[in-house]
């Protein structure tokens, strides 16, 4: 237990505060439209769903005010430099943006499920309460209408009997935003799912951009104040003493006949503050969409790997930061995220895009069918945007974990760290670091193979061979690759990538290494990287908890994952 909380004990915390903040909303609103006074009337037409379609738009409002912080890059990446998130395990919780994302559309989802049933229901009932169907008094409260003359104001917002709920859903403020805000919601989930957003990723970024409609829905959904709550008179209506005898309104003192106003709308000002930053975000990418961007080299790697170094005026980045790409002569719209691999000493900034969908496809494509010396297609850059990999040089040992193209992040890592050693900088804390590269193709070794190469002979000068620990597995072979490297095994150098520390055929014993990780490191704080697949994250997750010790002179791993 006590290792779960070294890992998990902030982010439950805050999971626990979110969810308590949508339980007490909940709460507080269904009993105070169901127990509240001035809605008695109310209830009288509706019943229950009154306060089962209120309760919700309240947690509607909260989420919506909290679902496009998370997506503010720029914003999360000055939290992250700034001194309010200066502690490692609070850092550790900006990493997590998209999965807190995505947890409030869950709930948005959920709550605008119930919301929505809720109304339905209450459309249903204000036609029967209008027909006459409750009795005297749900009858006497629907024929109430706007009078001067009578000195009446209306509860009921179904007029006639001809008004049948699908009349009102499509001809009120209320009904038609809320069917476009549902529409747009239906879409944007649905488009959201892994196979979509995965095997389709322009449906995916397409759809999400119908947020817009969704937030202007949102903000004018409660302008047509269709819920309407009894107000205070003078001299006052005695609910419990006049609802017995609604044909005595207005005509005795203690009856007055009871005035009703619709709600003031508030969605409007939960979520004005998240859109007005959402806005500044929007424009900064604009600014720096203007901004001109050349190429430095253009390189085409093996396994359909584009590698394009750029230049950018006044461009400074970090390690382990990514950057989103777009070409306008593919997509004015569409930005894609690529972890840089170069690093920060450089006079560039570099990314390796593998093909993998339309985009990179289309991209790569247009880079082979370039001319000799030709320049690529105009590029603009957002970023660059801090990730967990920035906190890489926090910590005394550290064990980098990338599957495949998820290697970029460390490339960048490995980099820095030979020219810190170039350059003898006093401020490297690291002192040891892991390295462990799975790949399905022998071809993906050649990307970073050379840099592994520079590193293994500048530790050996050094005299620092124990600094890098590197071990590089091939997961896709078969029993010629293992035949080829039996008959060559006597050689000095791996016949898969030239290095001196030979390719492991097959996946990594994490037990093992975790535990070699240990003993090696019996009093370090290990910060353990990942840039790669879902079920390896949970997998290492669960060994940082497993071999984590609470006890501050013993080792302590933490988990952190790259997330885009």
């Amino acid at each position: 237990m006590s290792n779960w909380i070294i890992n998990q004990g902030l982010s439950a915390f805050i999971l626990v505060v979110w969810m308590g903040i949508n339980i007490f909303l909940f709460v507080y609103y269904y009993l105070f439209y169901d127990l509240g006074p001035q809605f008695e009337y109310t209830r009288e037409l509706l019943g229950s769903a009154l306060a089962w379609a209120r309760a919700p738009a309240a947690v509607l409002n909260f989420n919506c005010m909290l679902i496009l912080l998370p997506v503010c890059r720029n914003l999360l990446s000055l939290l992250r430099g700034s001194f309010i998130c200066c502690g490692r395990s609070m850092r550790k919780q900006l990493d997590k943006n998209l999965t807190f994302h995505k947890l409030v559309a869950y709930m948005i989802a959920l709550m605008t499920a119930v919301h929505t049933v809720a109304h339905l229901l209450n459309a249903e009932w204000y036609t029967n309460s209008f027909q006459g169907r409750y009795g005297p008094l749900a009858s006497k409260l629907s024929m109430l209408g706007d009078s001067r003359e009578l000195n009446t104001t209306y509860l009921n917002p179904f007029r006639s009997n001809s008004t049948t709920p699908t009349i009102f859903v499509f001809t009120t403020i209320a009904g038609l935003t809320g069917v476009v805000i549902t529409l747009a919601l239906i879409l944007i989930i649905t488009s959201s799912m892994e196979v979509i957003r995965r095997s389709y990723f322009e449906v995916f970024w397409y759809t999400h951009h119908l947020f817009i409609i969704f937030f202007a829905g949102l903000v004018f959904h409660g302008a047509g104040r269709i819920v309407r709550s009894q107000q205070v008179t003078n001299p006052p209506h005695n609910n419990s003493f006049c609802k017995d005898q609604p044909e005595n309104w207005g005509k005795i003192p203690e009856c007055p006949v009871p005035q009703f106003a619709g709600g003031f709308p508030q969605t409007w000002m939960w979520v004005i503050g998240p859109m007005i930053i959402y806005l500044c975000e929007r424009l900064l990418r604009f600014i720096r969409y203007m901004q001109p961007v050349s190429y430095r080299k253009i390189v085409i790697r093996p396994s359909k790997v584009l590698e394009l170094q750029l230049v950018k005026p006044g461009f400074k980045m970090e390690v382990g930061q990514y950057v989103f790409l777009n070409c306008p002569a593919i997509s004015q719209l569409e930005w894609h995220p690529f972890t840089m691999t170069s690093a920060p000493e450089e006079d560039f900034f570099s990314v390796h895009i593998r093909s993998v969908g339309d985009w990179t496809e289309k991209l790569i494509k247009m880079v082979e069918n370039l001319p000799e010396g030709g320049q690529g297609p105009k590029m603009a850059v957002d970023g660059p945007f801090g990730t967990a990999s920035e906190d890489v040089f926090d910590y005394e040992v550290s064990m980098l974990v990338g599957a495949g193209i998820g290697v970029t992040p460390f490339a960048s890592i490995l980099k820095s760290i030979w020219y810190k050693f170039k350059d003898s900088d006093p401020k490297l804390r690291t002192k040891r670091i892991y390295f462990y590269w799975l790949c399905r193709e022998t071809y993906a070794f050649e990307w970073f193979a050379d840099l592994l190469q520079v590193l293994e002979k500048d530790m050996e000068e050094r005299g620092m061979r124990d600094f890098l620990t590197y071990k590089l597995y091939l997961t896709g072979w078969d029993q010629s690759h293992v035949n080829h490297a039996m008959v060559h095994f006597d050689k000095d150098t791996d016949i898969i990538t030239g290095l001196k520390q030979k390719t492991h055929y097959g996946r990594p014993n994490w037990d093992r290494e975790f535990e070699q990780v240990r003993q090696e490191n019996p009093s370090s704080v290990v910060g353990t990287f990942l840039c790669g697949p879902q079920a390896l994250a949970k997998d290492l997750e669960k060994k940082c908890v497993r071999y984590s010790d609470v006890d501050p002179r013993k080792t302590t791993f933490y988990f952190n994952k790259e997330n885009f």
